[in-house]
């Protein structure tokens, strides 16, 4: 019986229902009063012990909270033979803990199905055959096989079978995303149809699930400022309480009356506004693949006036293609020194020194020339990069191996250096200056001194940029920077295409921190959007640090203030917003609690409410706040699939999935100003 009792559940039923029989023996007739007065005050000492043990163990630490209000009211009221007051304060206030331990565990819930949503076993294939294990006995290297159903229990690689993966648990997209051998799977998505094999790259702690897992839980751990202030606030004001009640008593003479006090004083609604808040406002962007590092950030986050975004991987999709060929001379009424050449030489020539040489723009000149037939065969040549201006490359002619060409691939100004005659030198920055104008990064091509012409290469804006930005003035953004380390004229093409007025290009890492720390000199609010390595200065001096497609870096979910699981932009308006409701909840939920106290307060001073009547009002906002807060884990609103479009990932079609949501994009590729700026 003992036993039974130490359960919060029990004890509150027991409790009630010796209220209830203590309530009925008194219509029985003045007989039963003594066996009522026993029944209640049974129910009062069953709910007072464990909050006079709690209280204690708060003293020991020289701690003064509710706990030990309510106990020396309840044992006040025993002492003086109100047991109603007694029993009716206790069990209300023990009600009261119950829901808010329920509300907590509610708050909580997205942690909780992050933490289920890995699973325990898994099918290992070893020697051609297969055997079910613990998840803990997966090591690196390992195969292992994932039917439909099933979630994938390690990060790892698909080496064989195709099926469509539902990577909502990490990234919060529900669109389903196609998986064949090569791509990237991750711990804790489910398989929704087919098969495949995955080899174990990260097991068990290691892998992104457990990482994010981590974060969650120190995230809704941490306190914010608002929290800490009502920490300290509640440091002097309970102690101030039990001294007004003295005061109160001596002066009236009232035991009761001071009891009252201590009883409708308590600031439980106060202490739990906050922090349930904070909890559900953090599991909701979990669950939405938003994560928060912590209430600090959060409370930030509502207060950003100012979003600084890095172009390329950001506000482009990171991948950049060929756009045009400009043969010297091409446009002009008559030929240059050396005439025009074909749009195929220039790229032929461009890729010869590109090849194998590791130079960011090396990628989408060879793909463009493969496509065209004129790509390079046999061993590349040895180039030479020039940091932020080009390369050189000694390379063979295709036509006489025996020959070796000097090539040079780069910025205008290069070519400049290196051409001999001005007219030449003039026409390369002219046409450089026209191609850059139009948002592509221009890239000139010399052989032995001989200008061949001029390459246009330009990454791709994201479909889903010009929604987001949309979204993010809406949200309360008035200023939207764009920094690059893309030349002025591109970043300034880009950002008039989009509407951003305040474009800076032309960067290096430390001139993008400068940036951030000048607008925060001003006065702004900043967040700070990038990639979370090359942007790494520009992050961590922004008062909110955002890290996009944070799913395929386990480096952004540990260091960023927030991550944005998948590589969707529109993510970022919808954590400011979140951001700001959670804000918004935490102060309607203060004002609740602190209008509750004042109202009952001057209605014990006045008259009129009385002990039980307190407890009542009192858990009664408790409940209000609570539920108030769970309304940020409401669903956040869906919204239409076309400004939500990933720009690179494969998907599986709307009609291979019930759900329809947003998509997922594809891998970031490299800058172009990486190359020549």
């Amino acid at each position: 019986m003992m036993s039974t009792l130490r359960r919060p559940g029990a004890r509150l039923a027991a409790a009630g229902i010796l209220i209830l029989a203590a309530l009925a023996m008194g219509r029985l007739g003045a007989g039963w009063a003594p066996a009522g007065d026993i029944a209640m005050a049974a129910a009062a000492l069953i709910s007072t012990v464990p909050i006079a043990a709690a209280a204690l163990r708060a003293l020991r630490t020289r701690t003064i909270g509710i706990d030990l209000l309510v106990s020396i009211a309840s044992i006040g009221a025993l002492a003086i033979g109100n047991y109603w007051e007694a029993a009716a304060v206790t069990f209300l206030f023990a009600f009261g803990h119950v829901l808010e331990q329920g509300a907590m565990t509610r708050t909580r819930s997205a942690l909780t199905d992050l933490v289920d949503s890995a699973p325990q076993e898994a099918v290992l294939v070893r020697d051609g055959r297969t055997e079910t294990v613990p998840t803990g006995r997966l090591r690196p290297d390992d195969v292992v096989l994932v039917s439909a159903g099933s979630s994938v229990p390690v990060d790892g690689t698909v080496v064989s079978g195709s099926g469509a993966a539902d990577e909502s648990a990490v990234t919060g997209e529900s669109m389903p995303a196609e998986k064949t051998p090569g791509d990237q799977v991750r711990s804790g998505t489910t398989l929704t149809t087919g098969m495949i094999q995955v080899r174990a790259e990260k097991v068990g702690s290691q892998t992104l699930l457990a990482r994010i897992v981590a974060r969650v839980e120190e995230a809704q751990d941490a306190r914010g400022r608002v929290q800490t202030m009502m920490d300290r606030f509640g440091r002097w004001y309970t102690p101030a309480i039990i001294v007004l009640a003295i005061v109160v008593g001596l002066a009236s003479g009232s035991l009761t009356l001071a009891l009252t006090l201590l009883v409708i004083g308590c600031p439980g609604a106060l202490v739990i506004s906050v922090p349930v808040a904070v909890v559900a406002g953090i599991g909701r962007g979990a669950r939405d693949g938003i994560l928060i590092r912590g209430g600090e950030h959060l409370e930030t986050a509502a207060k950003v006036d100012t979003v600084v975004l890095d172009k390329t991987g950001t506000l482009t999709t990171g991948h950049p293609e060929l756009k045009q060929v400009v043969p010297h001379g091409a446009g002009e009424n008559s030929a240059g020194e050396n005439g025009a050449g074909s749009e195929d030489e220039v790229l032929r020539w461009a890729a010869l020194a590109e090849v194998g040489s590791g130079h960011p723009l090396a990628d989408p000149i060879v793909d463009a020339a493969r496509n065209r037939g004129v790509a390079p065969e046999g061993v590349p040549g040895e180039a030479e990069a020039i940091p932020g201006r080009g390369l050189t490359a000694e390379v063979g002619d295709p036509d006489r191996p025996e020959t070796r060409h000097r090539v040079v691939v780069g910025t205008a100004e290069l070519a400049g250096e290196e051409l001999g005659s001005e007219h030449d030198a003039g026409w390369a920055a002219s046409t450089s200056a026209r191609l850059a104008a139009d948002g592509a990064t221009p890239v000139t091509v010399l052989r032995d001194g001989e200008l061949l012409g001029v390459i246009a290469i330009a990454d791709t804006i994201r479909a889903d940029a010009p929604a987001a930005l949309a979204r993010l003035r809406r949200a309360g953004v008035g200023h939207l920077v764009m920094l690059s380390g893309d030349r002025s004229e591109v970043a300034s093409a880009v950002a008039q295409q989009l509407g951003i007025d305040d474009a800076r290009g032309g960067l290096l890492p430390e001139d993008k921190l400068s940036a951030v720390q000048e607008l925060r000199a001003a006065g702004a609010v900043v967040a700070m959007v990038g990639d979370g390595v090359n942007d790494a200065p520009a992050l961590a001096a922004a008062d909110v640090g955002v890290a996009m497609g944070a799913a395929g870096s386990a480096l952004a979910v540990e260091t960023s203030d927030i991550a944005l699981m998948a590589d969707d932009l529109t993510r970022l308006p919808e954590s400011l917003r979140l951001a700001r409701r959670t804000r918004a909840v935490i102060r309607q939920n203060i004002v609740i609690a602190v209008a509750t106290v004042t109202l009952l307060l001057a209605g014990v001073l006045v008259g009129g409410v009385t002990m039980a009547l307190g407890m009542l009002v009192h858990e009664a906002s408790v409940l209000v706040v609570i539920v108030n807060a769970l309304r940020l884990l409401g669903r956040r609103a869906r919204h239409d699939s076309s400004e939500r479009t990933g720009q690179t990932g494969r998907q599986v079609q709307p009609w291979q999935t019930s759900e329809h949501g947003g998509s997922r994009s594809g891998r970031r590729g490299a800058s172009p100003q990486q190359q020549t700026a």
